[in-house]
C-alpha cells in the first residue's frame, strides 16, 4: 500500500478501542530508539503520549509519540526524511496545524504510530505531557476518560474528527481543573 492509499484508508478508518496491551510500552521504546538512531541530531526528546502511554487504559492501538525539536523549521525539514523512514503524512492537514506537525506509520492494514512533532518545551509540549501525567497519577480521571472514550467511540465510530473533538473537550477541562 502506498502513502496515498494509506492516508485515504486512515481517514475513513473506524474508531475502535482495544483493552490495554502490555506490548504498547515496548512498541513505543522500539520506535523511539529507531527514531533516535535515524535522526539523533534532530530530536531533543521523544515521549510516549496518548492512551497507550497510560497503564490499564483502553485505546485505539496506535502508539502516540511526541517528538521534541528545536523549532517548527526543524519539524518541517524532518517531514521528507521521516516519510522515507516509513512515515506518511498529509501536507494539507499539516498546513492547518499550529505549533505541531503530524505523521503516521501504517503496517499490516492499519495505523500503528502517530508522530507529533512539536517544539520541545513549548506550550503544546507541556500540555500533552501534563495530560498524560495527570491520567497516570489520577486513576479516577483515567477511568472517567476511558468511560467517555468508549461512549464516543460508539457515537462517532465513523467520524474520527468528532471523536477527536470530544476527547479534546475532555482534555481541556481536565487540564483547566488542574490549574
Amino acid at each position: 500500500m502506498d502513502e496515498v492509499e494509506s492516508l485515504e484508508k486512515a481517514i475513513v478508518e473506524e474508531v475502535t478501542l482495544f483493552p490495554y496491551n502490555e506490548k504498547w510500552p515496548s512498541m513505543f521504546e522500539a520506535e523511539r530508539d529507531r527514531l533516535f538512531h535515524l535522526f539523533s541530531d534532530d530530536f531533543l526528546a521523544i515521549e510516549h503520549i496518548g492512551s497507550t502511554a497510560v497503564y490499564g487504559l483502553s485505546a485505539k492501538p496506535i502508539i502516540d509519540i511526541l517528538g521534541g525539536v528545536d523549532s517548527m523549521a526543524v519539524a518541517d525539514a524532518l517531514i521528507a526524511p521521516l516519510c522515507r523512514a516509513n512515515y506518511a503524512t498529509s501536507m494539507e492537514f499539516n498546513a492547518l496545524l499550529v505549533g505541531r506537525r503530524w505523521l503516521m506509520r501504517y503496517a499490516e492494514g492499519r495505523r500503528t504510530h502517530h508522530l507529533h512533532l512539536v517544539v520541545c518545551g513549548s506550550q503544546e509540549w507541556k500540555l500533552r505531557l501534563a495530560f498524560r501525567d495527570k491520567l497516570r497519577a489520577d486513576t479516577e480521571l483515567a477511568q472517567r476518560y476511558e468511560k467517555n472514550k468508549l461512549l464516543w467511540s460508539n457515537d462517532f465510530k465513523l467520524d474520527r474528527e468528532a471523536y477527536t473533538a470530544a476527547k479534546g473537550d475532555f482534555i481541556r477541562q481536565a487540564l483547566e481543573s488542574a490549574t
